[in-house]
């Protein structure tokens, strides 16, 4: 059951392949020598493309096949398994089932089978962070200090659940952690996540750049001003650090 429904999801998935997007996503999701994304493999298929196959097949998807997905070497193949997790989190209705859900998703995290921005970007939130809004959030932190790129991004991704829901202390934390941070991966998604908290509360995004524009790298700064009003905009550039 399990081997054929995979080949027929296979078969489904890779009969979208677009050659011009295989040629393109490598550079793209930056998959060279030395770069975040360093050997993933692509297929050439869109977005859109696996969110159709995810549709066609999350309601019969057995955890056996799911797990395939997840160790392929393809990457497509790991958004396809990714946005199917999500699926499945949203039809249960048990919280224990959706715990189950959630720690299968945290081992797949933690084995970086979720292992660039876009599978966590489709994924975080929506799995971990929509689970963590009634409870304890210790989680997230326990993430960020692996020290791993792709566990800290889930954890500040999957805080845009909580701004959702106007709870903006997770963000203001987290984004206070990632202040030294190196990549530009943290930078970017912090950033993002204190632009949607501006968005929702633009005093709050206020009070984050009054006490740490000095000391926030450019690229979070510039994110998360990116929606103000420009002379607002030009006086946390102007008075942020060069």
């Amino acid at each position: 059951m399990s081997a054929s429904l995979l080949t027929e999801i296979r078969a489904d998935l890779h009969s979208r392949i677009i050659p011009e997007k295989a040629a393109f996503f490598p550079r793209f999701f930056k998959s060279g020598p030395g770069e975040y994304g360093e050997g993933d493999q692509f297929l050439g298929i869109t977005v859109p493309s696996v969110r159709e196959v995810s549709k066609n097949y999350s309601k019969k998807i057995d955890r056996s096949t799911l797990d395939n997905l997840f160790k392929s070497q393809w990457h497509e193949e790991r958004l396809l398994a990714a946005l199917m997790l999500v699926n499945l989190f949203d039809a249960a209705k048990d919280p224990i089932q959706q715990e189950e859900w959630v720690d299968y998703y945290l081992d797949q995290v933690s084995n970086n089978r979720v292992n660039n921005w876009d599978l966590v970007d489709l994924s975080a939130h929506k799995i971990l962070g929509k689970f963590l809004i009634p409870r304890d959030r210790s989680i997230l932190y326990k993430l960020y200090y692996t020290g791993q790129l792709w566990s800290q991004r889930v954890a500040i991704m999957s805080t845009y659940a909580f701004i959702k829901k106007d709870d903006y202390k997770d963000i203001y934390e987290l984004a206070e952690l990632a202040l030294p941070h190196k990549h530009d991966l943290i930078h970017k998604v912090s950033g993002w996540m204190l632009r949607e908290m501006g968005n929702r509360n633009q005093d709050a995004l206020r009070e984050f750049l009054d006490i740490h524009m000095k000391n926030m790298p450019r690229t979070m700064l510039r994110y998360a001003i990116e929606k103000l009003d420009e002379p607002i905009r030009q006086y946390y550039l102007i008075n942020s650090r060069s």
